[in-house]
């Protein structure tokens, strides 16, 4: 929400058109008057260099041309409006900025995170507006004071002293496309001398003990006004001036609807309005929520509590909607986070490393049920917080930030920045050299102002014996994954929070990799390059993946992708999908330390292997589907406990009791029953049930083969929930001597059916089938890369992608792990 608002009806205009771009030699124009504005090319605002050229077919994403060594200049002109005042708005100039109104130098901006305001008289005469983006590498390679540390993975430690991204500025983890232009909105103001002006708006809503909705509102406002009111679902109250001049008002909502993240209930959201002289100015929505942090009897807990419940957060780090635009808005974003919301996410975190985000985001998240994990952009760098300019410039754009989210119910954590704390531990340097003032006394300060509803977290890790320990505050927890551990580190670690973990170089889908990658997935320079990796380590994150497939499928990945490509592709898709099941089981059952995990990261930047569990077209990868599966609301998860055998764990966060039918079954060869159990169960709102298998089965039975006691019984265990009418709310699986153990040639039935959902394929097997991956012309399966069990009808709902004539017959095919058979319908 804007800090101000106009009450009676200023004309607003974006400046989205009429831009021409010329890129000039670094410093070759003193001034905007020896520009040749005829000579450039077209250019979208809000947008960026990179965008323009690449419109004008003179930017390769892939290949991307350093753009920090040139001068850019936007040059329009604003003849359409006349003369008279004005009022120009710029939201984000990156970086070093200059802008210009008729050759006069009106603004300087030295931050790509701040937005700015300036009063001018137009001529009405040939009024030409220019901004020149000043050459960054000039900037990033002055020197300033000293650092303590130097992070390896920037490519700059400029980036310590100038406040613009780190993407771009990362070898190893995205492509090098540097951030130039007016990457946020700009626009004009029609000022007249009827119009008032509300300023300092501040609008907060906050949920009372008593389930009661608070709204405040307060602004400044130089004149009288007379009828003013604050209204809000159906309640209203007068907006009175006070002693200090201010416009202030309390609006009481009794019993209110409470926002909710979407796992735990609905993410209800009420129109805000000012009334003033009988008009009605919309606010925007609001929520109602209350946050807080519990941090146990020790202090060394973190755990997420939303409206008194504590909420297991999952979800993913956010990176941008797209590398070259940095856009931000709502079409540049729903996409993205619908996905997101749909693999039963709760929670993005927008790392240090990255971009603030527009309000149009977290609107999007508001609306979804999304928490927002907040970092202020700040990474790894020794920050010059004795330089009392950085200070100021750091504090308008915190301030700036808070100020467009001040009702945002979806704001759920904010945060100093990331690694800094880390960054330093780890070479070895004392706490009160990297424990320092910026995220300890400065952020803070401003948080609390500007959002005193929202907790703060000093840095991202933080907290235990080291500030990256796992077992102690937030962690980003990398032992499953980078560190090679075997999956039962999950639970050694005694994890509490990891703002972010789990990081593969997950491989897309066939498809996109066909029409996006067409090389071979071996070691080509081009597919290893869209593979990530640590700057200036020896491995990368494909060799992480590998250790896992060889760990998990008891398979040689070097073998693989010299004899069977395909299959090694196949596996690869499959394991990352099994490893982040298999660990997120692990931290949601009963009794975890861990209360949230988000991975690293949401959605690729360029096709190929990369962190994302959406590649960069927006297609979900396989690991996608198994997150989905892993964060369901309702849930149940085995887990073997060694001679204490299998355990099943239930579990129910929504707010409605849930009662159906637990089901057991251990198979043999994939296909014979050799023990089963089955019990009505209900689970409380927000409940959580565990117990033993053998409860199930009445008798000792050896589930997990840790006795020995003779040759195995059986290579797969299956557990299902049941509803009241016998559908499959979900799944669970084991496999006590590996999954490789549990491959089998199934013969799979496949019926073509069409429903009110639209076409969907039903399944049967004879036998247990491992990660089916179903491939369908002009459709995208709605499950993906499943375990497929016999004894049961599974349905799978077809979704059509974009231009598919939806009356026509699908056709594709159906593949498994297990098996080499293609089923084809």
């Amino acid at each position: 929400m804007p800090r101000s608002l106009s009450l009676s009806g200023g004309t607003h205009t974006p400046l989205s058109e009429g831009w021409r771009l010329v890129l000039t030699a670094a410093g070759a124009h003193a001034g905007p008057e020896t520009v040749d504005a005829t000579a450039g090319l077209p250019a979208p605002v809000p947008g960026t260099v990179a965008e323009a050229l690449e419109n004008a077919g003179l930017f390769d994403r892939e290949k991307p041309q350093p753009l920090h060594d040139k001068d850019a200049w936007y040059v329009r002109p604003l003849t359409e409006f006349g003369g008279g005042a004005a009022r120009l708005c710029f939201e984000g100039l990156a970086t070093v900025a200059e802008v210009y109104l008729n050759g006069d130098l009106i603004l300087t901006s030295g931050s790509m995170f701040e937005a700015h305001a300036v009063d001018v008289v137009l001529t009405g005469a040939e009024d030409r507006l220019a901004i020149c983006f000043r050459a960054l590498r000039h900037f990033l390679d002055a020197s300033g004071p000293r650092a303590r540390w130097r992070p390896q993975m920037m490519e700059t430690q400029g980036l310590r002293l100038v406040r613009t991204t780190a993407l771009g500025h990362m070898p190893g983890w995205c492509p090098s496309i540097d951030a130039v232009g007016p990457w946020r909105a700009v626009s004009l103001l029609r000022r007249d001398g009827a119009e008032h002006i509300a300023f300092d708006l501040s609008l907060a809503a906050r949920l009372a003990d008593d389930g009661d909705g608070i709204l405040h509102l307060s602004f400044a406002c130089g004149i009288d006004l007379e009828d003013v009111h604050l209204e809000c679902a159906g309640q209203r109250c007068v907006v009175t001036r006070d002693a200090d001049g201010r416009w202030q008002a309390v609006l009481t909502l009794p019993q209110v609807e409470a926002w909710w993240p979407h796992t735990h209930g609905q993410p209800k959201l009420y129109e805000a309005h000012l009334s003033v002289g009988g008009k009605t100015i919309p606010l925007g929505k609001v929520g109602f929520r209350s946050l807080d942090i519990y941090r146990g009897a020790d202090g060394k807990d973190f755990a997420v509590i939303v409206n008194g419940e504590r909420v297991f957060c999952r979800g993913a780090v956010w990176t941008t909607a797209d590398i070259v635009r940095l856009p931000g808005g709502q079409d540049d974003y729903r996409s993205w986070l619908l996905q997101a919301r749909d693999a039963g996410m709760n929670m993005l975190r927008i790392g240090g490393t990255m971009a603030y985000e527009t309000p149009e985001f977290f609107e999007i998240c508001d609306e979804l049920g999304l928490m927002v994990w907040q970092d202020l952009m700040f990474a790894n760098f020794d920050y010059p917080v004795k330089d009392e300019a950085f200070v100021a410039h750091v504090r308008r754009e915190v301030e700036q930030l808070l100020a467009g989210l001040q009702a945002s119910p979806s704001l759920t954590v904010l945060c100093g920045g990331s690694e800094i704390y880390q960054q330093g531990a780890m070479l070895g340097l004392p706490e009160r050299i990297w424990k320092g003032s910026l995220t300890e006394e400065i952020l803070p300060e401003v948080c609390s102002k500007g959002r005193p509803d929202v907790p703060y977290v000093a840095n991202s890790p933080c907290g235990g014996a080291m500030p990256f320990s796992p077992n102690e505050g937030v962690t980003h927890y990398y032992g499953v994954g980078a560190y090679c551990r075997p999956l039962d580190d999950a639970r050694r670690a005694h994890v509490r929070f990891a703002a972010e973990s789990l990081a593969f170089a997950h491989v897309p889908q066939a498809r996109t990799l066909a029409q996006h990658l067409p090389v071979p997935a071996l070691h080509h320079p081009r597919w290893k390059e869209r593979v990530p990796r640590d700057r200036s380590a020896s491995w990368d994150f494909e060799d992480i993946r590998d250790f896992y497939l060889q760990d998990i499928f008891a398979a040689d990945p070097a073998r693989l992708r010299r004899e069977e490509p395909d299959r090694y592709l196949d596996l690869s898709r499959a394991v990352t999908a099994e490893v982040v099941e298999a660990v997120y089981g692990e931290w949601r059952r009963p009794g975890s330390s861990c209360n949230g995990a988000l991975v690293w990261t949401l959605q690729d930047l360029l096709p190929g292997a990369g962190w994302g569990v959406i590649d960069a077209t927006g297609e979900p990868k396989p690991v996608w589907y198994g997150l989905r599966r892993a964060f369901r609301p309702l849930q149940v998860i085995l887990t073997d406990e060694g001679t204490n055998g299998l355990y099943v764990h239930m579990l129910n966060e929504t707010q409605q009791q849930w009662t159906g039918t637990i089901e057991l079954a251990c198979l043999r060869n994939g296909e014979q029953v050799v023990v089963s159990g089955r019990r009505a169960l209900t689970l409380a709102p927000r409940g959580q049930e565990s117990f033993a298998a053998t409860d199930l089965f009445g008798a000792f039975f050896d589930t997990t083969y840790a006795f020995r006691f003779g040759p195995p019984s059986h290579e797969v265990t299956t557990a299902r929930l049941l509803d009241g009418d016998g559908a499959v709310m979900a799944e669970a699986f084991d496999f006590p001597l590996g999954r490789s153990k549990a491959f089998f040639d199934a013969d799979i039935q496949v019926s073509l059916v069409k429903s009110d959902a639209g076409w969907c394929l039903d399944l049967e097997t004879n036998r247990f089938a491992q990660s089916l991956h179903i491939e369908a012309d002009g459709y995208r399966a709605e499950e993906d890369w499943f375990h497929l069990a016999p004894g049961s009808r599974k349905r799978i709902t077809l979704l059509p992608r974009e231009g598919t004539d939806a009356s026509a017959l699908p056709s594709g095919e159906i593949s498994h792990i297990g098996s080499r058979r293609i089923i084809r319908f």
